[in-house]
């Protein structure tokens, strides 16, 4: 029997129970957190559907909200529904799978957000949904909550209403919002595992994320994983201590295996402190990442939804400073690094170089480190992957760090932080990877190598470069060209040309540009319409300022149907319009219509989500090629001037176009009849 065949006959002899591990040995993959604190419109199914090509390139897991009902707009963490509402804030079921089909297509593992501490109920304290899946009816009790569940306020309205609770108290913290499930009941056991096989091999996602696992004991996550067999599995447990952590990591053993990896909060709050504190020898510490024993079930993170700075009144515990130095930090290290949306979005660039280069030296979960110094303004280590070295500068003077210039070579570098790559590596690298750029946009092309002395030889238009393409030194700039660019770059040493990289760069500077949103009721019979609007840049606001919103006067003749029609500026390239689309005085509304950026064609359906707002259906393909409509306008509204931040500056009682509106006005932004104005 040769080696391989006897390799994957004895992995198939192996245990059930054995072959689900809580997180995958040498694992070299990110994850993202594909959201932030009401992120609503960011997180969208489709938003996030629409991202995956890019995000495949750095990441191979993305974790998403909890993804049921939860009877109204909400981040998921007070569940309501299992199985059969998944028509969430979100976006729609369907919405959902296809998001989880395309990133899955593009090697994109979809994880879980799994609120199984506790649950809510529907109409009292205790009667939660009956809900049937493959036949079977799953519901849970009133005897399936904790005895002593809201510190006794459940028992006693139990006692008076005539139901019975669990005997059994809580075998960890709890929550007053919901009810705290008894997990040694076998009926909550059996809703839990029908619940989880449901995500994993229905909905296809790939992994779960345990919210809250200090709510009940951890012996509970190692029966649910070893029957669920999720490939990725983590629980937040929520405490710095590492005794702990790892107490809980331990105790989801089962026949001595580990089942579930937890959130490095030690590592985080070591980061928090160096950052916050400008002190950057915090990061000398004993976390989960650190530790060779758990660095493999440790996920890292900077900052997460219960961290991050919500708003002046819910300020958390948020990182102040440094962003990208914590992340470099983070992203250079052993276990798997969890990059936080908000920080993607800002910090693309860089975030996507340091993955890159985490990849390029085979850094994994479980690989080697050391650290080379340690001082209040900076904090050196190397970590030592599959295929190199990757020698890492934080702190507030690790711009002016240089290593041994005969080993390293200067590969990225941004705020606060530096990257190093062994020079024999032997391979050219650029300081912008590969994305969207505005005009303008320079890139700086670097030369990793033995030979100090090396030249660069690149091209522009996708052949790959030889020894006669275009030459240049190590750190020359380039400035990209307007439109789509495809940049190769390799090194030019003893007359080989080696090393190369590719990257793409679309370029361009953003016109603004005008979009119609078009919306047919007839099958709900609205003979009028008001519309809410928001979102984007804040310039689409309605006038008026309080529901139902403002009248839409103007409709399309369209296909034999009646739309009524609504006119709207995009002024940016991540600007966009959310609409509630209302009737009969704002009494019958439509669920919300999220990220709206270009000419739209929306019919208002008889559907209904479970909060009895009806469901709306984007038919704009079948139109995308339709004969210009015929236009017509009811009597205009009155125009009302105001300024950006929403102070009205003029009200006329008749309708008057922007010119005449902001006729004696400085110049500036103004919104105008509804859309953003310049006045020059």
């Amino acid at each position: 029997m040769n080696k391989k065949l006897s390799s994957l006959v004895a992995a198939l002899a192996l245990p059930a129970a054995l072959m689900a591990q809580g997180w995958p040995a040498n694992h070299q993959g990110v994850m993202l957190q594909g959201f932030y604190w009401n992120s609503f419109d960011a997180s969208h199914w489709k938003n996030l559907e629409s991202q995956a090509d890019e995000l495949a390139q750095y990441f191979n897991l993305v974790w998403i909200p909890q993804s049921g009902n939860c009877g109204g707009e909400s981040m998921g963490y007070d569940d309501l529904y299992w199985f059969n509402n998944y028509q969430s804030a979100f976006g729609s079921e369907q919405e959902l799978r296809s998001m989880i089909g395309k990133l899955k297509q593009k090697g994109i593992g979809t994880i879980a957000d799994v609120v199984i501490n506790h649950r809510k109920t529907l109409t009292n304290w205790v009667d939660f949904p009956k809900e049937t899946y493959q036949g079977k009816t799953y519901q849970l009790l009133s005897t399936d909550i904790c005895k002593d569940d809201c510190g006794g306020q459940t028992a006693s309205w139990a006692a008076a209403n005539g139901y019975a609770l669990s005997n059994n108290n809580d075998t960890g913290e709890g929550v007053t919002f919901a009810r705290d499930l008894d997990h040694n009941s076998a009926n909550v056991q059996k809703n839990v595992k029908a619940y989880l096989h449901f995500l994993l091999n229905d909905m296809g996602y790939a992994g779960v994320r345990y919210d809250m696992v200090k709510g009940y004991a951890a012996k509970f996550t190692a029966l649910y994983n070893a029957d669920a067999k999720p490939t990725f599995s983590v629980g937040e447990y929520f405490d710095g201590n590492k005794q702990l952590l790892t107490n809980w990591i331990n105790g989801t053993k089962v026949n001595g295996v580990i089942q579930s990896a937890a959130f490095d909060f030690n590592t985080r709050y070591a980061v928090r402190d160096a950052t916050n504190y400008s002190n950057w020898t915090k990061l000398d510490h004993d976390g989960l990442a650190t530790d060779p024993t758990y660095a493999r079930y440790a996920v890292t993170f900077v900052e997460n939804h219960d961290t991050e700075r919500r708003s002046a009144s819910e300020q958390q515990d948020p990182i102040k400073r440094d962003t990208l130095a914590a992340n470099a930090y983070i992203l250079a290290m052993p276990g798997t690094p969890c990059v936080f949306l908000k920080h993607w979005i800002d910090c693309k660039a860089d975030i996507k170089n340091m993955i890159l280069l985490r990849n390029l030296t085979g850094i994994n979960n479980q690989s080697a480190w050391k650290r080379n110094g340690s001082s209040v303004a900076r904090y050196i280590f190397t970590t030592t992957g599959t295929k190199g070295r990757l020698h890492v500068a934080v702190g507030s003077s690790a711009n002016t760090y240089s290593p041994d210039a005969n080993t390293w070579a200067l590969a990225a570098e941004g705020h606060h932080y530096r990257y190093f790559l062994e020079r024999t590596m032997q391979t050219a690298w650029t300081s912008l990877p590969s994305g969207h750029y505005d005009e303008g946009a320079t890139v700086t092309l670097r030369a990793i190598a033995t030979d100090k002395n090396a030249q660069l030889v690149y091209t522009l238009d996708g052949t790959d470069p030889t020894s006669q393409s275009t030459r240049a030194n190590n750190g020359a700039t380039l400035r990209l060209p307007e439109g789509n660019t495809t940049l190769k770059v390799a090194l030019l040493t003893g007359g080989k040309v080696l090393g190369t990289v590719t990257r793409t760069y679309q370029v361009q500077a953003f016109k603004p540009y005008n979009i119609s949103v078009n919306v047919n009721t007839d099958a709900v019979g609205w003979t009028s319409m008001y519309v809410w609007s928001w979102g984007g840049d804040g310039s689409h606001n309605p006038t008026a300022k309080s529901w139902p919103g403002d009248r839409v006067t103007t409709t399309t003749k369209l296909d034999g149907k009646t739309w009524y029609t609504l006119h709207y500026a995009i002024n940016a390239k991540d600007d966009y319009v959310n609409f509630v689309f209302n009737s009969s005085n704002g009494s019958v509304q439509t669920a919300n219509v999220q990220n709206v950026k270009r000419t739209s064609y929306l019919v208002v359906t008889a559907s209904k989500d479970a909060s009895g707002h009806y469901l709306v259906k984007d038919v704009s393909d079948k139109y995308a090629t339709a004969i210009a409509p015929i236009t017509t306008t009811k009597a205009h509204r009155p125009t009302t001037v105001t300024s950006i931040d929403g102070r009205t500056l003029r009200r006329f009682s008749t309708y008057v176009d922007a010119a005449e509106a902001t006729t004696g006005l400085p110049a500036g932004l103004y919104i105008v009849n509804g859309a953003k104005v310049a006045k020059p």
